[in-house]
């Protein structure tokens, strides 16, 4: 429930009070100072209030953005002003000391007090007090000549999109979007009818035939229409939540991943009986390391000041010139462009094609990307701070192994190599014996041991280099493609399935990690990311399970070991964020992989 006090008398003809109704609040009003304090005072401390003055004059749209959105503990415009629960308390006292109720001033007091008041953008749309007859008509005449619901849904679409999204869905999901809007459906509601839609899209895609590939294709862009309209059905109604964070932030990979494994049950299902889960385990490896060098090196620079890399002058040179602008989206192969290959792929190929292609661009997306980002820090000039340290460290996703190993290394004096060449030492270490002894054996454990001590020396001391946000990649790489390698070198049947599980398991991981982050809640417990071993105590684990047992223990110990992780990840993960601290996250200017 919300209450708004409208302060003063409105004048004549005036709709402020439908308009308040409209937007879900309970309207009082209160004429002076002393009737604004008592009606506030009668307000429950757990409700949001809002005051407006009784000559705003302005579009509706103006005062949802201000007044209705839940992300912010304060919001306001001229005229207007919203505090969440949270914010009452600095509020009451504002309003004591402004000695009125003036909104402006209020507004002035909440921010010396250090409450942080969001003011949104309008844009065109129109929020003022007029001080006299003539200029109140002039504000009614500019609030006539903007149609506020069209801004309203053009700024549902995010800001930043990339080309097949901005032209072929964004341009009637919009309208979808305000037509579950008008009939009542939430976002959330939305979200999980397009999960619910790539899951019968990815078991069309099992049955292995020329049919079902179409249909799973189809129904995989569907899919992808309703995931674009669930986000711009929050942008136009407002309705952000916890909940919907979680579910925005995790979905649209388990939809993508659930897709793959589809395909590799219907090609080993269909009339060739091809065995492509080593390529779908690929992509999903590869899809899921881009995307942590994307969070890495957006982390690292999250804060940093100074930036006067010629790398990021040149990029923002490009951004003035319109053909360059979709080129350089379009070549990071971004999820609309992403999804729509596979759907187009999947309904006139065959799953081992959708693969090879998805793997080759996946792959120059992620060596553009890479190298304009190596590129950007080694000519930047800025100092990292320790929060961009400490959200490095904490996707690395160090356990006990590395923690040891990292006290042990702290305690040397300083100097020695820096944390990408003892990455790089760490990931070769590992990989190599899995190159030049392929079957399983000891020498992968051997290789792992030594993986842990050089991964714990990476992260013993703060990770502040222009380079040191290469390390999670790398560590997510080496774990990932451990596992891979493992499984595709195995005798025992099932083991790349297993293994897909299990990687996917351990990537929803980190991207809970990451939106934990981004949300600034920090990452999840120490006792967490002890308990699942850190990536160091995986590969361990992994490797001597292939030592150990041959044959079909080996995918048992893989099953064991995913169903084990998913059930305490995802545990402590819907924990969180169902609980009232958890941020609402959510990516306004969009997703570039």
């Amino acid at each position: 429930m919300s209450t708004a006090i409208v302060t003063g008398t409105p004048p004549a003809g005036s709709s402020l009070e439908d308009d308040l109704r409209s937007l879900g609040f309970d309207v009082r009003m209160a004429a002076d100072a002393a009737s604004t304090a008592t009606a506030l005072a009668a307000v429950p401390a757990t409700e949001r209030v809002a005051l407006v003055d009784a000559r705003f004059t302005g579009h509706v749209h103006a005062l949802r953005l201000a007044l209705t959105d839940p992300r912010f503990p304060a919001a306001a415009v001229e005229g207007a002003l919203t505090a969440q629960p949270e914010a009452r308390g600095a509020l009451t006292r504002a309003l004591g000391e402004a000695g009125g109720p003036g909104t402006d001033a209020l507004t002035a007091r909440l921010e010396a007090d250090g409450v942080p008041v969001h003011r949104p953008d309008l844009g065109v749309l129109v929020a003022a007090v007029p001080d006299s007859a003539e200029a109140r008509a002039k504000t009614r005449a500019e609030v006539d000549s903007v149609d506020d619901e069209a801004v309203r849904l053009r700024t549902a679409v995010k800001s930043r999109d990339g080309f097949f999204t901005t032209y072929c869905i964004s341009p009637y999901s919009r309208y979808l979007a305000r037509w579950c809007a008008r009939r009542g459906f939430t976002p959330n509601q939305v979200t999980t009818a397009s999960l619910l839609t790539a899951l019968i899209a990815a078991g069309c895609a099992a049955t292995g035939t020329r049919a079902g590939f179409v249909a799973a294709g189809a129904l995989l862009l569907f899919s992808f229409v309703l995931d674009c309209t669930d986000g711009q059905l929050a942008r136009y109604s407002l309705q952000y939540s916890t909940l919907g964070a979680w579910l925005d932030a995790t979905f649209d990979r388990a939809k993508e991943y659930a897709y793959y494994a589809g395909l590799a049950i219907g090609a080993a299902h269909g009339g060739g009986h091809d065995d492509v889960w080593a390529l779908a385990l690929g992509a999903m490896v590869l899809q899921t390391c881009r995307h942590v060098v994307d969070f890495s090196f957006t982390e690292a620079n999250h804060d940093a000041a100074a930036n006067t890399s010629p790398t990021a002058a040149l990029s923002d040179r490009l951004d003035s010139v319109g053909w360059t602008v979709w080129a350089r989206r379009m070549i990071v192969l971004p999820i609309g462009e992403r999804w729509a290959m596979i759907a187009v792929l999947t309904a006139l190929t065959t799953p081992r094609v959708v693969f090879y292609a998805l793997l080759i661009g996946c792959a120059l997306a992620a060596c553009y990307t890479t190298a304009g980002r190596v590129l950007r820090s080694l000519t930047r000039k800025a100092r990292r701070t320790d929060r961009a340290a400490r959200a490095l460290a904490d996707l690395a996703d160090s356990g006990p192994l590395a923690e040891a190993a990292a006290k042990a290394a702290a305690r040397r004096p300083g100097g020695g190599a820096t944390a990408p060449a003892l990455v790089l030492a760490a990931a070769a270490l590992l990989l190599v014996p899995l190159w030049w002894h392929p079957e399983p054996g000891w020498w992968p454990v051997l290789g792992a041991g030594l993986y842990a001590l050089f991964a714990g020396a990476a992260v013993a001391r703060p990770l502040k280099g222009p380079l040191d946000w290469l390390v999670p990649p790398v560590f997510r790489a080496a774990e990932y493609v451990t596992i891979l390698a493992l499984a595709a070198h195995s005798s025992a049947s099932g083991a790349l399935p297993a293994a897909f599980g299990l990687v996917a398991a351990v990537a929803y991981h980190h991207y809970d990690t990451v939106y934990r982050i981004r949300g600034g809640t920090g990452a999840p417990p120490r006792r967490l990311v002890r308990a699942i071993g850190g990536h160091e105590g995986r590969v361990l684990a992994v490797t001597i399970a292939a030592a150990l047992w041959h044959g079909q223990g080996f995918t048992t110990a893989l099953t064991v070991l995913a169903t084990a992780l998913a059930l305490t990840v995802l545990i402590e993960s819907i924990r969180f964020w169902v609980s009232s601290g958890a941020p609402a996250v959510h990516d306004e200017t969009g997703e570039p992989a």
